[in-house]
């Protein structure tokens, strides 16, 4: 089971963060620039639907491993910076 949830969590994960960086660097570009507002309606929704199961499988993940609240803080913060996904999957890949 433990490794089950790590290892949903870092899946999440990194479509989470793919989908943070479509958002911002091909769907506003295209709202903004081009006029084409469904795009950030489309990968805004998507992200957001990814990133409530972050939230969820974080919560589901610091129960079942015993992370510390610094690491589960640094999982949260890395997530909403764009490439911090990379941060929170070389940390996962030790907990694997």
């Amino acid at each position: 089971m433990f490794d089950n949830i790590v290892k949903k969590f870092g899946f999440i994960n990194t479509l989470e963060g793919y989908s943070y960086l479509a958002l911002l660097f091909i769907a506003m570009p295209m709202k903004y620039i081009f006029g084409y507002p469904l795009a950030v309606k489309i990968v805004g929704m998507t992200h957001g639907i990814l990133f409530i199961l972050f939230c969820i499988l974080l919560l589901q993940a610091w129960e079942k491993t015993n992370w510390s609240l610094k690491e589960n803080i640094l999982f949260f913060v890395a997530s909403l910076i764009p490439f911090g996904t990379f941060y929170t999957k070389n940390r996962i890949k030790a907990y694997e």
